[in-house]
């Protein structure tokens, strides 16, 4: 028995009921990308993603080869973890704080004196690459850590390699994560964030980058999932938004290519081993590189990369698994802001004998109902399975 969920991060389907909470009215990630430029995604399209709604570009299969639908995100906020987290059947009442004029200063000087640096540079809502290429050339002069946000619930420190090592930035986060972001800064993740190059030519060292994420509050579907004896494989940055628990093996990726091809190999070793699995992928490009950046041909670009992948996704599977194609919230980049947005998301669901409507479910905690429901383990959520 193996069940694969790919979290295709950022993709949301369209504006939920409650986006103008968020600022997000008109936000919809995907249907704007079909509608401005029209990929071919013949695979999705076969699977039947155009059955979910009426998109341009995309035509609704009459004879889908999986169930479709859309979730709602009911849990407070639209960041990854929140996301993961109720897919995980952790619904959140209240959103992870965030900082949109950057952080108080008695928070940076708390931070200061823990970790004995004299000041920091940035400090406020910013892309990462755009911060970096404006504070480097201060930082490798001064050695002072750039900190940085965006409107997730994250606390960023970059720092130049050949500044800064790698285990001093890693000790910087670690005293952020378990001394200055508690209680009411408990945000959702300390992130560190390595760069390397000169000045005009700096570049972010993904595969260094290190998260020390919030712990789940309540047991999460993975934990319940190992207590029955299946396992569970993290592919991409899942582990990181759990702060690693849950997941028997952790396998990092640095691009949504990278993350293809370890869950089909992750999906055959499955199969050799005949171990009842649980792999739980997310492909971050969709968000990180194009969603962030508004760059709605690369984001097209990244969809045709992950449609193409298909067959082989799929002819990998046997008989009696099961895969759900998903997202973690939208991130739309034709729209003028560069943030997450709060979307409904999309649902394939792959290898049920009987394809059909899943319509609109009330909460992505709907996927923990499903998976615990397929490996017959019990356990208790808000959610309800397909």
């Amino acid at each position: 028995m193996i069940f694969v969920t790919i979290v295709l991060d950022g993709v949301g389907i369209g504006e939920q009921p409650d986006a103008g909470a968020y600022g997000d009215q008109g936000s919809d990630t995907l249907g704007h990308v079909l509608e401005q430029e029209r990929p071919t995604l013949p695979h999705l399209e076969r699977m039947g993603l155009g059955c979910i709604r009426p998109f341009t570009s995309m035509n609704a299969n009459p004879k889908p080869t999986a169930s479709f639908g859309k979730m709602t995100e009911s849990s407070a906020g639209k960041d990854s973890t929140t996301g993961h987290w109720e897919m995980a059947g952790i619904l959140l009442d209240e959103p992870f704080p965030t900082y949109s004029s950057g952080f108080p200063a008695d928070l940076i000087s708390a931070f200061c004196r823990a970790t004995n640096v004299r000041c920091v540079l940035g400090n406020r809502p910013e892309s990462g690459t755009t911060i970096i290429e404006e504070c480097g050339e201060e930082h490798l002069k001064s050695g002072m850590p750039i900190v940085y946000t965006s409107a997730d619930s994250v606390f960023q420190i970059a720092a130049h390699v050949e500044k800064v090592p790698l285990e001093t930035l890693y000790t910087w986060c670690e005293i952020a994560r378990n001394t200055i972001c508690v209680g009411p800064h408990n945000v959702g993740r300390v992130i560190a964030r390595p760069f390397e190059g000169i000045p005009g030519a700096f570049h972010r060292l993904s595969t260094k980058r290190k998260d020390f994420s919030r712990l789940p509050h309540r047991i999460t579907l993975q934990e319940t999932l190992q207590k029955g004896g299946i396992r569970t494989v993290s592919i991409g940055k899942v582990a990181d938004l759990f702060g690693g628990v849950g997941f028997d093996e952790t396998i990092k990726t640095g691009t949504n290519s990278i993350g293809i091809d370890q869950t089909i190999q992750a999906i055959k070793r499955a199969v050799k081993s005949n171990q009842r699995t649980f792999i739980w992928i997310n492909l971050i490009d969709f968000d990180q590189e194009y969603g962030h950046r508004n760059n709605p041909k690369g984001f097209a670009s990244s969809l045709e990369e992950f449609d193409r992948s298909i067959p082989e996704l799929l002819g990998s599977l046997p008989e009696d698994a099961r895969l759900v194609i998903t997202a973690d919230h939208g991130n739309d980049p034709t729209t003028p802001g560069s943030d997450h947005s709060r979307e409904f998301v999309p649902l394939l669901y792959y290898g049920v004998s009987e394809v059909g409507s899943l319509g609109t479910r009330s909460t992505f905690a709907d996927h923990a109902a499903t998976v615990a429901s397929y490996f017959r383990v019990a356990f208790q959520s808000e959610g309800t399975a397909f």
